[in-house]
């Protein structure tokens, strides 16, 4: 919903900083079911920032990736590196 542009935005930087890549967020757009939507897909890079950002309508939103980036940000912020694969079942296993 529109009210909830902020956090949308928010949210998409907390995922591509968390898991240190690209985020291609898209939302919707207009009205659906009675409830506004904002629209505003974005695109986040490896470091939360925004590249691309589209409007309230409907739209083709494009933006150019620098996949090194990826690469360079794990490398300076290695924060995988502590990651415990294993520790919980996946979810279509747990109780």
């Amino acid at each position: 919903p529109a009210r909830r542009r902020a956090h949308w935005t928010l949210l998409a930087q907390a995922r591509a900083v968390e898991n240190q890549s690209y985020v291609l967020a898209c939302a919707t757009a207009g009205t659906h079911a009675g409830v506004e939507q904002s629209g505003h897909s974005i695109v986040v890079d490896p470091w939360g920032e925004v590249l691309a950002e589209a409007g309230p309508d409907e739209e083709n939103l494009t933006a150019d990736l620098d996949l090194t980036r990826v690469t360079t940000t794990r490398a300076q912020f290695p924060a995988l590196k502590d990651r415990r694969l294993g520790l919980t079942p996946p979810p279509h296993l747990r109780a």
